[in-house]
């Protein structure tokens, strides 16, 4: 599905109220799993111990 019809899709099923802050909110977060996911497939990829050991100094 090309980007334009995913973007359209994620609006699309917002509810009738939702603001335009949802909205970007939704676009931000399709991005940032579609940016993930190319990483990943890139090889770029962060093992379970590297992952405790950046959240054990964000909770500092």
């Amino acid at each position: 599905m090309a980007t334009k019809e995913q973007m359209l899709k994620a609006i699309e099923e917002l509810p009738d109220d939702a603001t335009i802050e949802d909205a970007l909110e939704r676009l931000y977060l399709l991005y940032k799993i579609e940016r993930g996911q190319k990483q990943a497939d890139n090889g770029a990829l962060v093992t379970q111990e590297e992952a405790r050991q950046r959240m054990a100094k964000w909770l500092r």
